[in-house]
């Protein structure tokens, strides 16, 4: 894999400690703004909604611009809306920095995806892609828990100060590794493809193929971070881990993530269909397992590590399949898979939070996940009978199997 995409990786890693850090710095940041801790939480809710509106948005508008200078351009920002983060004293102004911030790194992810793609042998993307999502899950691993760290030792503003820290050799590495050219859907030197119009690639993305691909990965990491959001009560209060072990099992979770996310990205390119119909089978069955046996501590330390290998081992092939489909439509296509990931991470957890006020126990987020990993077996199977169809009314009209 060329080393520029370690270096999208490194700013991938930043923006994943950024987004999921305030789970811990939330009491702090409210007693040191005086706002309430549900106006705190607004500051999570403000990052998943620009994320969301903000992926397709930012690429539709750098579409044309350099990638480097789209790269640079976003993830400049995000390093310095850290900075006044860390140093304001009012909390509207700390609420705005997250939704710049939110705004900047799904710009960023969109453009790193299509720069990705382009950057690689055309049956590479999926691994390509795993390298930048790697990124994320080593901030589960290692940035979350830093962040919560930094928050306990000296304040939250130190988590902020970090992120923004990270950001810089990620800014002179990409200045330094990045290609410049005509625009984020040039080819792998840089120049000389002129990238679609926007129609075009708008056009290309309602490819039916493509719609499938984004609807099951908004389910799926719907599913993930429905019981990951909620991990932490689940294993204090029904498994019977002290709170000491709550960072074990997060980092375990976040370490299978890791795992799938590189086992995804090598079978991606080869055997995408195996991978979705036995992984998302596996996936479905160990939410149900996950969900009986949650009051078992041996059974739940295995079934954190293998939810978060299948999760993001699915998850990361279909956001593979996605840049697949959406070749004629490569910067909004990275848009919009970014946008359908951070539909679910938003998704998810406000389900899970609905079974949990409506009294049915810290399981509950385990039903969920797997409701929604049915959900996306049944809408991916009933996609694959409708392709099979379609080939063989083509094969027997004389139309070559291969055609799309």
């Amino acid at each position: 894999m060329p080393f520029v995409l370690y270096v999208l990786a490194l700013a991938v890693f930043a923006q994943g400690t950024s987004e999921f850090m305030l789970s811990g710095l939330i009491p702090d940041i409210a007693a040191d703004l005086a706002v309430s801790i549900p106006a705190a939480g607004a500051l999570t809710s403000a990052f998943a909604v620009g994320m969301v509106i903000g992926a397709p948005l930012m690429a539709l508008l750098s579409r044309r611009w350099p990638r480097r200078r789209a790269l640079l351009v976003f993830l400049v920002t995000f390093l310095l809306v850290h900075v006044v983060g860390a140093v304001t004293t009012s909390f509207a102004v700390l609420l705005a920095t997250r939704v710049v911030a939110a705004l900047a790194n799904a710009g960023f992810l969109a453009v790193a995806l299509a720069t990705a793609a382009a950057l690689v042998a055309p049956d590479a993307k999926g691994r390509a892609t795993s390298v930048l999502l790697g990124g994320t899950t080593l901030a589960c691993i290692a940035g979350v828990p830093a962040g919560a760290v930094l928050g306990q030792e000296w304040g939250w503003r130190a988590a902020f100060w970090a992120v923004a820290a990270v950001s810089v050799p990620a800014v002179v590495a990409l200045v330094r590794s990045v290609p410049g050219g005509a625009g984020v859907a040039a080819g792998p030197d840089g120049a000389g493809v002129v990238a679609p119009d926007a129609r075009g690639e708008l056009r290309a993305l309602r490819r039916p193929r493509l719609l499938v691909a984004l609807l099951l990965g908004a389910l799926v990491n719907g599913a993930t971070f429905c019981t990951f959001t909620y991990l932490a009560p689940l294993v204090t209060d029904v498994t019977g881990f002290g709170a000491a072990g709550v960072p074990v099992v997060l980092a375990l979770f976040g370490l299978g993530s890791f795992v799938g996310v590189t086992a995804g990205g090598r079978l991606a390119d080869r055997r995408p269909r195996p991978v979705l119909a036995l992984g998302g089978a596996a996936l479905l069955v160990g939410w149900v397992a996950f969900a009986l046996a949650a009051g078992d501590a041996v059974a739940v330390v295995a079934l954190v590590f293998v939810q978060g290998t299948l999760s993001f081992a699915v998850g990361s092939t279909l956001i593979a399949r996605v840049l697949y489909a959406a070749s004629e439509a490569p910067t909004l296509g990275g848009g919009f898979a970014t946008a359908a990931l951070n539909v679910g991470a938003a998704a998810g957890p406000w389900l899970g939070g609905v079974a949990l006020a409506a009294g049915f126990g810290y399981r509950a987020p385990l039903w969920v996940s797997a409701l929604l990993v049915a959900a996306a077996l049944v809408l991916g199977g009933a996609a694959e009978a409708v392709r099979r169809r379609r080939r063989a009314a083509g094969g027997a009209a004389g139309v070559p199997v291969g055609t799309p």
